[in-house]
C-alpha cells in the first residue's frame, strides 16, 4: 500500500461495471426471443435483468465505494494513522495525517485498492477554479483541488454543477475555500516529511 503506484482506475472493474449488465441483458433478451417468445418467462427474462442492471448502475458503485471508504478508515484507525483532515469528494476520498506526513486515498473507480502514501511523494498541489468565458459569461461549473503523486494527477472536486455559476457565487467561493484548505493541508503534510 505504501510503495505502490497510485492507480486511479481499475480497468477490469470499470469495464465490468459498464458491460457485464449489458451482456447479461443481451443474453436474456436472446433467450427470451429464441425459447420463450410469449408468456411469463419472456417477461421475466426481458424485465428482470433490465431492472437489475438499472439497480447496479445506480446503487452498486456507490455501495462499493462507501464500503471501501469504511474499510480504509477502519484500517487507518487500527494502524495509528492520525486523521487530521478527511475530504469526501464525488470520486475520491482523501485522508491526511499531517503529524506523520501521510496521505490515504481511495478512488470510486478503483475501490478495491486503497492507498496510504508518504506525503513526500506528492510533487505538486494546486487549485482549479474552473473559470472560463469572459464578461457576463464568465463562470465555472467545477472547482477542485489537484495534486500529483508519482506523476499521477489526482483531481478531487469540491464543487460540481451542470450549470455555470458566476465566480462571485456562494457555491463557487465555498468550493474555492475548500480546495484552498485541502491544498494547504497537503502542503503541511509534505513539510512534515521533507
Amino acid at each position: 500500500m505504501e510503495n505502490q503506484k497510485v492507480k486511479k482506475i481499475n480497468l477490469v472493474y470499470l469495464l465490468s461495471y459498464i458491460f457485464v449488465p449489458m451482456i447479461i441483458c443481451a443474453i436474456c433478451f436472446w433467450l427470451s426471443a429464441t425459447f420463450f417468445p410469449k408468456g411469463n418467462m419472456a417477461v421475466i427474462l426481458l424485465m428482470g435483468p433490465s431492472f437489475l442492471s438499472f439497480i447496479w448502475w445506480v446503487f452498486a458503485g456507490n455501495f462499493l465505494y462507501k464500503k471501501a471508504q469504511k474499510k480504509l478508515e477502519k484500517e487507518l484507525d487500527e494502524s495509528g494513522f492520525v486523521k487530521n483532515h478527511t475530504f469526501y469528494g464525488d470520486g475520491w476520498t482523501v485522508v491526511v495525517d499531517i503529524e506523520n506526513g501521510k496521505i490515504a486515498l481511495v478512488s470510486f473507480w478503483n475501490p478495491f485498492e486503497p492507498y496510504i502514501v508518504s506525503a513526500n511523494r506528492v510533487t505538486k498541489t494546486w487549485v482549479d477554479d474552473g473559470k472560463s468565458g469572459f464578461g457576463i459569461f464568465e463562470g465555472s461549473g467545477r472547482v477542485s483541488f489537484l495534486f500529483t503523486i508519482d506523476d499521477t494527477k489526482i483531481r478531487v472536486n469540491t464543487f460540481t454543477s451542470n450549470t455555470r455559476w458566476r465566480m462571485d457565487s456562494e457555491y463557487i467561493l465555498t468550493g474555492i475555500s475548500k480546495a484552498d484548505m485541502m491544498v494547504e493541508v497537503l502542503e503541511n503534510a509534505r513539510k512534515k516529511v521533507n
